[in-house]
C-alpha cells in the first residue's frame, strides 16, 4: 500500500505532457522553497561569520580584562603591587602593565590626525597578550632603538596612508592629557617625537586608523609621568567568554579602589547590535518559505480540483480516506525535501564561494571590517532544513484532508 500511495503521489506531481519530469506547478512550488532555504542559510551564515570575525579581532587586538583605579583618571600609582597580585589570581594566564593616551599625531605639516597611543612591555608576560606583542615576539615588528636614537612606535596602516607615513620616517605626537599654560596663558601640549618602525594592520578599520604602539617608557615620558604610574593593568584569562567572572573575582579580591572591565562589555551594543540583527534578518526571510509554503498549499489543492474524479474512482474501488491523505502528503512533503535540499546545496555552494573568493567588499569606516566574513554553524544549516520540511509539511494538512473527505459519489459527478 505504501508503493501505491508514493507512485499515485508521483504521478500527480508529474506533468500530464510526455517528457517533463514535473509541471509547471510543481517546479514553482519547489522553486519558492529553493529560494527561501538558500537565502536563508547564506544570510545566516553572513551573519555569523561577521559575528565571529569581529571577536576574532577584538580578541587578537585587545586584553580580556583591564585592570583600573578609581578616581585617578586612568592612572594606577604603584602598579607593580597590583600587578603581582593580578598575575596570580586563578584562570590568568597573562598580565602586563599599560598605558593609554589620546594623542595628536602629525608628520611635520599642517595636517594631523586624533590617535590612540598605547604603552605596551611586549616582554612582560608569559604569553603574548594581542596579535601585536606577537609578531613583536617573532621580529616581525620591533620597537627596538632606531637610528634616529628617538623611541619608535608601531602605526595602523591606514593611519599612516592618511600621514603619508612609511618605516623611519618622524612623527610628532601631542598629548591631550598633559596640557600646560604658557607665559601668556595659552594651551601649550607635551610634545615628543617617535620614528615609525613598522606599520601593522588588524583588518579592523577602525583599529587601523587610530592605534599607534610604544614601549612604556616613552610614553611615560610623553607624559611626564614616573615609572612608577601606569594606566592599569592588562589580563588575558584561559577562557574569554568567562572574562566577567573572572574580572570580577580579581576586583573583589583587589577591593576598593580597583576596579575592572571586560572585552565583552566595552563591545557589549556592537555584539547586541549583531544578534539583533541577525534574528531579524532570519524573521524576514523565513516568510520566503512561508510563501513558499503557500505555493505548495494553491498546488495541492490545484491538484485535488482537477484529480476530483479520480479520487472519487480509487474511493470507490476501495482507497481508504487515510490512504488518499498520505498521497497528498507526500506529494507536498516531496515538494519539500526536494526544494530544501537543492537550496541546501545552493545556499553552501553560495557561502563557500564567498568564502573563497570575498567578491564583497565593505566600507570599513562602516561595518569595521572590509570584506565580507562567512562562517557556517551545522546546527544552523539543521534547524533551517528541519525548519523548511516542517513548514512544508503542515502546507500539506488542510489540502490532503479536504481530498480524504471527498465522498466517492460526488467526487465522481464532479465536473
Amino acid at each position: 500500500m505504501k508503493r501505491l500511495d508514493w507512485y499515485i503521489a508521483r504521478r500527480y506531481l508529474a506533468s500530464r505532457r510526455r517528457g517533463r519530469f514535473l509541471s509547471l506547478i510543481t517546479v514553482i512550488a519547489v522553486g519558492g522553497v529553493l529560494l527561501g532555504v538558500m537565502a536563508l542559510i547564506t544570510v545566516i551564515a553572513v551573519m555569523t561569520g561577521l559575528q565571529r570575525d569581529l571577536q576574532e579581532k577584538i580578541l587578537g587586538t585587545n586584553p580580556h580584562i583591564f585592570v583600573f583605579e578609581q578616581g585617578q583618571g586612568f592612572r594606577m600609582g604603584h602598579w607593580r603591587e597590583v600587578y603581582a597580585r593580578v598575575k596570580d589570581q586563578p584562570g590568568v594566564v597573562a598580565a602586563e602593565p599599560f598605558i593609554m593616551t589620546q594623542v595628536g599625531v602629525t608628520a611635520g605639516s599642517d595636517y594631523a590626525q586624533p590617535g590612540t597611543l598605547y604603552g605596551i612591555d611586549a616582554t612582560a608576560s608569559r604569553v603574548p597578550m594581542t596579535t601585536i606583542e606577537a609578531q613583536i615576539r617573532s621580529g616581525k615588528l620591533s620597537l627596538q632603538p632606531t637610528r634616529s636614537g628617538l623611541p619608535g612606535v608601531l602605526v595602523g596602516r591606514k593611519l599612516a596612508d592618511k600621514l603619508g607615513l612609511l618605516a623611519g620616517d618622524t612623527v610628532t605626537m601631542a598629548s591631550f592629557e598633559s596640557i600646560k599654560r604658557g607665559p601668556l596663558g595659552d594651551i601649550v601640549p607635551r610634545l615628543r617625537q617617535f620614528e615609525v618602525t613598522g606599520l601593522f594592520t588588524t583588518g579592523m578599520y577602525e583599529y587601523d586608523t587610530q592605534n599607534l604602539y610604544a614601549s612604556i617608557p616613552a610614553v611615560q615620558e610623553l607624559l611626564g609621568i614616573g615609572p612608577d604610574t601606569v594606566s592599569g593593568i592588562a589580563v588575558n584569562v584561559r577562557d574569554p567568554w568567562h572574562a566577567s567572572a573572572v574580572g570580577d573575582t580579581i576586583s573583589r579580591r583587589l577591593g576598593f579602589p580597583y576596579w575592572t572591565t571586560d572585552w565583552m562589555t566595552l563591545n557589549q551594543t556592537l555584539f547586541s547590535a549583531l544578534k539583533l540583527e541577525k534574528l531579524a534578518m532570519g524573521v524576514i526571510l523565513f516568510l520566503i518559505v512561508l510563501v513558499a509554503a503557500f505555493n505548495i498549499i494553491t498546488q495541492l489543492i490545484m491538484v485535488v480540483t482537477d484529480k476530483t474524479r479520480e479520487i472519487g474512482i480509487l474511493k470507490s474501488m476501495g482507497m481508504t480516506d487515510a490512504t488518499v491523505l498520505r498521497i497528498f502528503m507526500l506529494q507536498g512533503l516531496a515538494i519539500g525535501v526536494i526544494g530544501t535540499l537543492l537550496g541546501a546545496i545552493g545556499g553552501l555552494g553560495l557561502v563557500w564561494l564567498l568564502g573563497k573568493y570575498h567578491f564583497i567588499s565593505l566600507p570599513g569606516d562602516v561595518y569595521f571590517i572590509d570584506t565580507l566574513p562567512v562562517a557556517l554553524d551545522p546546527l544552523d544549516v539543521l534547524a533551517i532544513v528541519a525548519l523548511s520540511v516542517l513548514v512544508a509539511f503542515a502546507a500539506t494538512i488542510y489540502p490532503a484532508r479536504q481530498a480524504s473527505r471527498l465522498l466517492p459519489v460526488e467526487a465522481i459527478r464532479h465536473e
